[in-house]
């Protein structure tokens, strides 16, 4: 999630599900744990991006016990401290490192080339090396699905969207969530804030009550913290939990979470380090993979929306509910997809425009 603007040039890579280039193997001396490295962008809230891959770290300790020893650094900024906390979990033995932010990726590739042994974790990265994976997840599947719920559960039928940078993934989501909810309430609009940060509490409360004044009555977000949710919960209004489940701070609001699940992939990159199968690759996973799932419905919501929600989850699983499937018009009235066609894997990366239905412009 954490991306800095460079992230559009994310356009040029696309990740495959399963996709992994041979690399030498090194295997971890026999008897001793294997040494697994974690570094965040962001203090470990109660939820968020942060929290979901420590609980990703988690589910490494539960599932490998005395195989594995793991430690994190926490709220570790892009750039050249990144770089000096990676090159010291290298230093101190880590076999494997995961870097769970866009900002890291460059850091990460500078230390893997003085650590050539070592094995290195990219997440939303898109740049790979012989020793460096590079790993991503289809929010946006999520968001479709969140979407719906909220088509379904709006009463002003206009939705908020508190949003970090526009580029392709957090595009990816408006979209997405647009066209769910369009496709069960024609007439929602949605409004976006544009934030310009990724992990601002008080400015992500401030766009949300700033939405809430706009006739907006649920709204979604991306960016770091629970405030929007928060916010939306003192309000009376609804929101759309993203990467963890948010009831503990929303009880009331939450109607819906799009959740990020990390802990099955990180817990086979950890196995293969442990059996020596490592290799470098690629992968973008979705519903389909695990690592993206919605659920976690609030008290506002009614079974029969829950029960539809959950069965376009299978679909979109499946492969039978593809989110960009045309017809697509942008909210230019410009013709982005027939009917019959899908987006292909780089257009999605590629995304820089607003479907219809959306209130805003983003510079091409």
């Amino acid at each position: 999630m954490y991306k800095n603007l460079a992230a559009t040039l994310v356009a040029a890579c696309f990740f495959s599900p399963l996709s992994f280039a041979q690399s030498t193997p090194v295997t971890p001396p026999a008897h001793s744990p294997v040494k697994a490295g974690f570094v965040y962008v962001s203090p470990i809230t109660e939820a968020g991006w942060t929290k979901q891959h420590d609980e990703g770290r988690k589910a490494v300790e539960a599932a490998l016990g005395d195989k594995v020893k793991t430690t994190f650094v926490a709220d570790v900024p892009e750039g050249a401290d990144a770089e000096r906390v990676i090159r010291d979990l290298a230093s101190q033995g880590h076999q494997i490192i995961f870097t769970p932010s866009f900002g890291y990726m460059e850091p990460t590739l500078k230390v893997a080339k003085e650590f050539p042994n070592v094995k290195f974790e990219s997440v939303t990265g898109y740049k790979t090396s012989p020793n460096v994976s590079a790993s991503n997840a289809r929010y946006y599947e999520g968001r479709y699905l969140a979407g719906v719920a909220a088509g379904r559960m709006t009463q002003t039928n206009v939705a908020g969207y508190v949003a970090g940078f526009p580029i392709p993934e957090v595009l990816q989501g408006i979209n997405a969530f647009t066209l769910g909810m369009r496709s069960v309430n024609p007439k929602a609009t949605v409004k976006v804030v544009w934030l310009n940060a990724w992990f601002d509490p008080p400015r992500e409360r401030e766009a949300a009550m700033t939405l809430f004044n706009q006739d907006v009555d649920v709204v979604a977000f991306h960016t770091g913290s629970t405030a929007v949710m928060a916010a939306a919960q003192e309000r009376g209004k609804m929101a759309v939990a993203y990467h963890s489940d948010m009831r503990k701070v929303g009880p009331d609001a939450q109607i819906i979470a799009v959740t990020h699940q990390w802990g099955d992939y990180y817990t086979r990159r950890v196995k293969a380090v442990l059996d020596g199968s490592w290799k470098s690759g690629s992968v973008w996973g979705g519903v389909k993979e695990g690592m993206i799932r919605v659920g976690d419905f609030g008290p506002k919501v009614p079974k029969k929306v829950q029960d539809e929600v959950l069965e376009l989850q299978k679909a979109v699983g499946s492969g039978k509910l593809v989110p960009f499937a045309g017809p697509i018009t942008d909210n230019e009235g410009r013709p982005i997809l027939a009917k019959g066609q899908r987006l292909t894997d780089e257009q999605i990366l590629n995304m820089n425009w607003l479907v219809q239905g959306v209130a805003g412009k983003v510079s091409r």
